[in-house]
């Protein structure tokens, strides 16, 4: 049996909400029954699409999403030692180890293929061999399918942030809607946005003034 696994993340940009990052991992014999479903780079696809395909993608694999709130996120950034993109990397070792897997796709979110492979190759618990590529969710359907689970589940994430806070847009800080909740409720609601974004600190500053 040899278990390959993709990871990759949604939710990186935002101000607000978490950052998910997604494992799915299969034996590779059964590979053609993800291949069947023909999985794409979640933002290649419609919000329907990636909703039919979030359980049959679940059902055939084994997965492990990791929930990332603001603070964690703002606590790494904050760290001496430690920036999104090494916390990414931590989550996707982390993701790695749980599955298992022999092969992992890791979809890298820096230019630095080398350095972020050899940050993830000291925290792996077994022997694993890494392919890190930019874009790998374009590239292999193991990968596309992680960044489908991890879309969907922040989605649903900043779904429920709607509900319990009001219309608070995208959560991007280019978005209007976004930008106008970030000016009334950043006092109010601190807990949901990521502190240490440019945006969120220029309201806080002008707040002070």
């Amino acid at each position: 049996m040899t278990i390959i696994c993709g990871v990759d993340e949604a939710g990186r940009g935002p101000l607000i909400g978490p950052l998910v990052v997604a494992g799915v991992a299969i034996d590779e014999k059964d590979l053609p029954k993800l291949l069947a479903l023909n999985p794409k780079d979640s933002k290649l696809l419609s919000p329907k699409q990636r909703d039919e395909l979030f359980p049959k993608i679940k059902e055939i694999t084994k997965y492990k999403i990791f929930i990332i709130p603001p603070q964690e996120i703002d606590d790494a950034l904050n760290s001496p030692t430690l920036n999104l993109n090494w916390l990414e990397a931590i989550k996707y070792a982390m993701t790695i180890n749980y599955l298992k897997a022999d092969t992992a796709y890791v979809d890298c979110p820096s230019n630095n293929n080398t350095a972020f492979k050899d940050y993830m190759e000291n925290l792996m618990k077994q022997p694993t061999k890494l392919i890190v590529e930019n874009k790998a969710d374009d590239t292999y359907p193991i990968v596309s399918a992680a960044s489908i689970l991890a879309k969907v589940t922040r989605d649903a994430e900043v779904k429920k942030l709607r509900e319990k806070y009001g219309d608070l847009g995208s959560g991007y800080p280019a978005d209007p809607k976004t930008k106008e909740f970030l000016k009334k409720y950043h006092k109010k609601y601190p807990e949901i946005f990521r502190k240490t974004w440019a945006s969120y600190k220029r309201v806080q500053q002008t707040t002070l003034i």
